[in-house]
């Protein structure tokens, strides 16, 4: 009797999350920023000391308190969210959408020759190990966590509205870029995150593509890792572009950026698909 009522309470949330809605998909969002921004704030007002606000990447201590420590408590956070609504098997398994086509390839190919780029452009002697290794386990975090939001429970709850797939690129897309407002909190200037906002909607939408093409979340995650870290080291810190660097890798990286964006667009309109029936567990 006791264990009955006890599953009661865990059957009702798994209940609420398997009776999909657009505005669920939202919330979630908003609920997992929320707790991000305060985790940060949390870490900040302990570990303030140690972040350097003005250059994030200057120090490895920065690094950590500063970048890595939250994105890595909202994905372990994110981890446990999904176990509990009984979502792990359908985010992270085989795909339940059919209607692949080879110009989806352009997506995760696009994203290969901009980390290319990235790594060529990179001025490594600039950097310590111990800072390469942070800003490598900062971009492992970033693609965890962000990839099972977005392209994880966003997309698994908007298909569940038996919405058309380009519905379900378009506004998971969106809400990834629009996760990236809150850039405005740290002092970004609004005209810089604004171009962020364009390109992250860009990269949302390669992403969609490539968990597509490839049938698996995991091969989002694994170029998402690649793509923050590298950038970083390219640039040289945080929401800084590498675009406007001289040189043939900066100008590879700039291109891929560029194409990736336009093609992003185009894909706007090109993308079918219809949803499998859905996978329990």
């Amino acid at each position: 009797m006791t264990q009955q009522v006890d599953e009661v309470p865990v059957e009702r949330w798994r209940g609420f999350f398997e009776r999909p809605a657009v505005w669920k998909a939202v919330a979630m969002t908003v609920a997992y920023l929320g707790y991000y921004l305060l985790v940060g704030l949390v870490i900040g007002t302990v570990f303030g000391d140690e972040v350097n606000n003005d250059d994030l990447l200057s120090t490895s201590a920065s690094i950590f308190f500063g970048l890595v420590l939250p994105i890595a408590v909202g994905a372990v956070t994110l981890l446990g969210f999904t176990a509990s609504i009984g979502w792990l098997r359908r985010v992270f398994g085989r795909q339940d959408v059919t209607g692949r086509r080879p110009w989806m390839w352009a997506a995760p190919a696009l994203v290969v020759v901009a980390i290319v780029g990235h790594v060529g452009a990179t001025g490594w002697s600039s950097w310590q190990p111990e800072q390469i290794a942070l800003i490598a386990l900062l971009g492992i975090c970033v693609g965890l966590a962000e990839e099972l939001m977005t392209r994880g429970l966003v997309v698994q709850m908007l298909r569940g509205t038996a919405r058309s797939e380009r519905f379900v690129m378009g506004v998971s897309s969106l809400l990834f870029a629009l996760m990236h407002m809150t850039n405005l909190l740290s002092g970004i200037k609004a005209s810089t995150v604004l171009v962020t906002i364009v390109y992250t909607f860009g990269f949302g939408v390669c992403m969609y593509l490539t968990m597509r093409v490839t049938g698996t979340i995991w091969a989002a995650i694994i170029l998402h890792a690649f793509t923050d870290p590298t950038t970083f080291l390219a640039s040289g810190g945080v929401d800084e572009s590498v675009t406007g660097q001289s040189g043939t890798w900066s100008l590879l990286a700039a291109m891929a950026t560029i194409l990736m964006i336009v093609f992003s667009f185009v894909a706007v309109f090109l993308v079918r698909g219809r949803r499998r029936a859905p996978v329990v567990g």
